[in-house]
């Protein structure tokens, strides 16, 4: 398989861009407010027993002007690179998988000039926090990607025979070799691809239901990738969740309604349009649903509430 990098007109726009019109791009631009969602709320039976447990695996720094539109040129954050647990009585689901064993040997095999902007600090892969916490990773009933980067699929090779769930715009787009990969190091990987049969979901035009309960519901959101996916799950105490992947970065991109800079939409989205499309509908439903937790995989504070794994014992969850 050929891997794809940046084009040659991707790269020479970054290039020559005046810097004028680069610092120009970075500057607040709140997208206009969507009106709030007015659509039926979809109804949920979540089974007695489910759980969403965040398994932090490690860091990336960033400053934010890069990750939304506004952001300061002297704040700086740790953007989490994480995996999510998801407990369900008819097969438990890890949403991506944060860094993995052999994130070092597969960062090596990325371009030069990707390594040179990229930082990552690994603290512990998820397959490690599990089995630590006496949890069989062997039980997962699959590994749910929002999309298949790098960040969020480097622990693949970790959960040997667990099946992979991608979308099947995403499972083209491994096929061919997308940029923000490393494939070329996932050989035996069981990808499985799922269907959008269901009807509209919150505004998004259809919808895949997991187990047939509401509980877990996958909604197509393309743009960072061409098979990116918005996961919804919904807990027996009414709580929900919103599992955007790299839909934004951080959540002023949904609280500000602020979008990546003009560099950061070119070089790492592969639809612009697409993201924005799909960040004012879950605008529109924060506003119909304000107790919506909206989790970026990147901005650590989404993850800051949420139970974790407990280190050493046999219990699978405490609270932090």
């Amino acid at each position: 398989m050929k891997r794809k990098s940046l084009s040659v007109a991707t790269v020479a726009a970054v290039i020559l861009v005046p810097p004028a019109l680069l610092l120009r791009s970075c500057s607040a631009a709140p997208l206009p407010a969507p009106t709030p969602y007015a659509g039926p709320l979809p109804s949920a039976t979540p089974p007695r027993g489910m759980a969403v447990i965040g398994v932090v695996t490690g860091v990336g720094g960033h400053r934010m002007v890069p990750a939304y539109r506004g952001g300061s040129l002297f704040e700086r954050r740790d953007f989490s690179i994480a995996a999510t647990l998801v407990r369900h009585p008819a097969g438990d689901l890890l949403i991506d998988t944060g860094l993995g064993r052999h994130i070092d040997e597969q960062f090596r095999t990325m371009p030069l000039p990707f390594r040179a902007w990229t930082f990552y600090s690994v603290w512990r892969p998820a397959v490690d926090q599990l089995m630590a916490a006496g949890y069989d990773p062997k039980s997962l009933r699959a590994i749910l990607l929002t999309h298949s980067h790098w960040d969020h699929e480097s622990g693949l090779p970790d959960f040997a025979g667990v099946p992979v769930w991608v979308s099947p715009q995403e499972r083209h787009f491994i096929e061919q070799g997308g940029i923000g990969q490393f494939t070329q190091l996932f050989s035996g990987i069981r990808y499985e691809a799922y269907g959008f049969e269901g009807g509209p979901y919150l505004g998004f035009p259809c919808s895949h239901d997991i187990y047939g309960d509401g509980s877990i519901v996958v909604v197509p959101a393309p743009g960072h990738t061409p098979g990116s996916v918005i996961i919804f799950v919904t807990l027996p105490n009414g709580m929900r969740y919103a599992f955007v992947g790299d839909l934004v970065w951080q959540l002023e991109g949904i609280t500000l309604r602020e979008e990546r800079p003009w560099i950061s939409r070119k070089v790492v989205d592969s639809d612009a349009n697409g993201v924005r499309d799909n960040m004012l509908r879950m605008i529109a439903i924060t506003k119909r649903l304000p107790g919506l937790i909206v989790v970026p995989a990147h901005d650590m504070r989404a993850f800051a509430d949420m139970p974790t794994l407990s280190q050493g014992s046999n219990q699978t969850v405490s609270e932090r």
